[in-house]
């Protein structure tokens, strides 16, 4: 197994994969132009370090591309003299489609496309994952069972992989965005930023909570919180005013179409 990029989300992949003793350190190989993080991350783990792209996919069954969008042309271009049929490629970019990496390595190699979430580095994550037409059953649920170590895992159709950036992929930032707000109200309010996070932290997670209990919705929950002439519905109205929901709505569409344009 071989992962093309050791940023943030390669590395929450391999601790998790070495962490639960999924597949074996002395198997896993790793390359990045930057030597250090492949050099910090064998320290950790244990994992081998391959010298260039083409070694690492000339060695490797299964092939994780974790780098940026901006860099796959250079990287499957590099890739495409070691690869063959039975080389199985796993993408973790956002808004890459499956055709792009098989026509750009000119090779009809299986492909995963998958689209994790930040969350996955404290074992928390959501991942979406689609697969080519020839990646056999017992592949998918291996590499199924790799982010799953690190979180859940939802199979969509591959046209549903760009907007399901905007719902799960991106949408950390836009908790954080919103927990910063509150945050910032607090403190001009008289509560200190701490105490302040930790009651936003802790309402968070237990928000989640009730979304997941059976038969909840967004709408029921709202409802539940909202007594008439009370003080939940004065900061709703202020939301509903400066139109909330269609901001949210504009912001992923927007999101969306930048995955759409970095795929081409």
């Amino acid at each position: 197994m071989g992962f093309i990029g050791a940023g943030n989300m390669a590395s929450a992949i391999v601790n998790g994969i070495i962490g639960t003793k999924t597949f074996p350190a002395n198997r896993v190989f790793i390359f990045d132009i930057h030597k250090d993080k492949c050099e910090n991350l064998k320290t950790k783990t244990g994992i081998q370090i391959a010298n260039s792209v083409e070694k690492l996919t000339e060695t490797c069954d299964i092939i994780f591309l974790a780098v940026k969008p901006q860099n796959f042309a250079e990287v499957l271009a590099a890739a495409k003299v070691a690869v063959n049929e039975r080389k199985l490629f796993v993408s973790i970019a956002a808004g890459i489609s499956s055709g792009y990496i098989t026509d750009s390595l000119d090779c009809s190699c299986p492909v995963i496309r998958t689209m994790p979430n930040t969350p996955l580095l404290i074992g928390k994550g959501a991942t979406a994952m689609c697969r080519t037409a020839n990646v056999s059953d017992e592949s998918f649920e291996f590499v199924q069972s790799l982010f799953a170590a690190c979180g859940t895992v939802t199979v969509l159709k591959e046209s549903q992989m760009n907007a399901v950036i905007s719902v799960s992929g991106s949408s950390p930032a836009y908790v954080y965005l919103f927990a910063k707000a509150i945050m910032d109200s607090a403190v001009k309010q008289g509560i200190d930023a701490d105490t302040a996070l930790k009651l936003i932290c802790q309402t968070l997670e237990g928000s989640a909570g009730m979304l997941r209990q059976p038969d909840s919705t967004p709408e029921a929950l709202i409802k539940m919180v909202s007594s008439r002439g009370g003080t939940t519905l004065k900061a709703l109205d202020v939301f509903y005013e400066h139109g909330f929901e269609q901001m949210v709505d504009d912001a992923m569409i927007a999101c969306t179409k930048r995955a759409e344009e970095l795929g081409k």
